[in-house]
Parts: C-alpha cells; sequence; structure tokens
C-alpha cells in the first residue's frame, strides 16, 4: 500500500478555529465541543490525513460537526510527526519517505490510546470519519465492530476488494463513502465494486456511497473552494456524513 501525490495537494482554507489542543490518555487532541447541550456520552472521532490535526482545515471540519451537535475529536494520529501545512504542493516533496514511520504499529496504538481515555471520561459510542490516510483506520475499527456508525471520504490505502468483502462479512457498522472523479486511492472501478459488494441490500447494517464529479482526491478537506464544483463537493460531503451520522448515532 502507498499514498499518492493528491494526498500532499490541496488548498488551506480561510477561518480561525474554536475549539481547545488537549491531551487525552497522553495523546494530542484538538476538540471541537457544540454550544449547545449534547450527549456526553458520544462522540465523533474525526480521522485526518497525512497534515494531521494542526491543519486549520480539518480543525474547521471539527468546528462545523460541533456546531452540528457532535462532540468531535481529532487524535494526533502521527505522534507529533503530521505533515506541515507548507508541504502541500511543495515540488518534489517524496511522500513515500514519511509513510513508513506511520503504518499501522505506530498509529493504531495511539488511536486506541485516545479512545480508551474518551471512555474513561464516559464515551460509550464513537462515529468516525476518515480523510484519506484517516480512511484506512475507520475501516479497521469497524472491522472490530468498536464504532457505532463509519463515514470515509476518499479513502487511502484500502486493498480492493479485500478490504470491502472484509467489511461485508466482519463489520456491522454503517458505512457511507463519499467518492469523487480523479482518485488513484479509491478510483472508479474501486467504486463501483464498493457497490456491488455493499449496494443494493448486501451489507444489511447500511451502505451508501455519494458520489462528487468534477473532483479529485482531498476535495473534502483540502478542496480549492473558488471552483464551485470543488465546493460544492466539499460541502455535499459535509452533509451526508452528517445526516449518516444523525441517521445511526
Amino acid at each position: 500500500m502507498s499514498l499518492c501525490k493528491d494526498c500532499v495537494r490541496g488548498v488551506s482554507h480561510e477561518g480561525t478555529p474554536g475549539g481547545q489542543n488537549t491531551v487525552v490518555n497522553g495523546v494530542a487532541v484538538y476538540i471541537a465541543k457544540p454550544t449547545v447541550d449534547y450527549p456526553k456520552d458520544k462522540a465523533v472521532l474525526f480521522l485526518p490525513d497525512v497534515f494531521g490535526k494542526e491543519l486549520v482545515n480539518a480543525q474547521l471540519l471539527a468546528d462545523d460537526f460541533a456546531r452540528n451537535g457532535f462532540y468531535c475529536v481529532i487524535p494526533d494520529l502521527f505522534n507529533g510527526d503530521a505533515l506541515p501545512p507548507n508541504a502541500m504542493n511543495e515540488p518534489g516533496f517524496d511522500i513515500m519517505k514519511w509513510f513508513p514511520n506511520h503504518g499501522p504499529e505506530q498509529t493504531r496504538p495511539t488511536l486506541n490510546k485516545v479512545m480508551i481515555g474518551l471512555q474513561e471520561q464516559g464515551v460509550k459510542e464513537f462515529a468516525a470519519v476518515g480523510y484519506c490516510f484517516g480512511g484506512r483506520y475507520v475501516f479497521d475499527l469497524a472491522f472490530e465492530n468498536l464504532i457505532k456508525v463509519a463515514a470515509v471520504c476518499h479513502p487511502s490505502l484500502l486493498k480492493i476488494p479485500a478490504d470491502l468483502e472484509t467489511y461485508l462479512n466482519k463489520s456491522k457498522v454503517p458505512l457511507l463513502i463519499n467518492s469523487c472523479t480523479v482518485d488513484s486511492q479509491f478510483p472508479i472501478p474501486a467504486q463501483e465494486q464498493a457497490d456491488q459488494i455493499l449496494g443494493n441490500g448486501k451489507f444489511e447494517p447500511g451502505y451508501k456511497r455519494e458520489y462528487f464529479d468534477g473532483c479529485t482526491h482531498g476535495f473534502a478537506v483540502r478542496g480549492d473552494l473558488s471552483d464551485p464544483k470543488v465546493k460544492a463537493g466539499k460541502e455535499g460531503a459535509f452533509k451526508a456524513t452528517v445526516e449518516w451520522f444523525f441517521k445511526y448515532i
């Protein structure tokens, strides 16, 4: 498995995050809390792309989840080694030199610690949304049925069709996939396989795939919002995810 050039391309979005950088069970996290009353036993795990919890785009999205009533947590999946924003679009940047230090053996224990820490604080049910790199770990959590509902946006690092078949056979977690036109990590043939394996009621807990025309891998978190199609895709993927979570958690 590997990442692609579009995993490190994109646009930094404008805005001032309103959440808090803190620590849960020894792991750095960004937390966005609703300003209204919300269920303290539920949380959204926001599993980010390679730019991690410090990317303003991710923090603004977490804030948007909080505005919709979700307690949202972005863990530092990269143990202090997420890519800096200035690596975005850097000519000649080699993502594969960074990637070997961020496999499951480094990443999953960190994620587990955050979930344990949140459970100790009273969280009983998790929704999870993964962007690019984070999509891999949403699938893994769903395989183990550690979350109640799952959403992925242009997921990376999946094995197709093996991971789709594993999802069908092992998971009981409703799955939303936000897909797009140009995506070497989850291309149209893989999208079609997802529909064939999980769609038409074959995956009984619930399956849906949204498709955003004219968008490229990364659109839901790093898209160029000056492009009307990309702006519509980013907003559409967020809306679909919020509705999916409302339905199942």
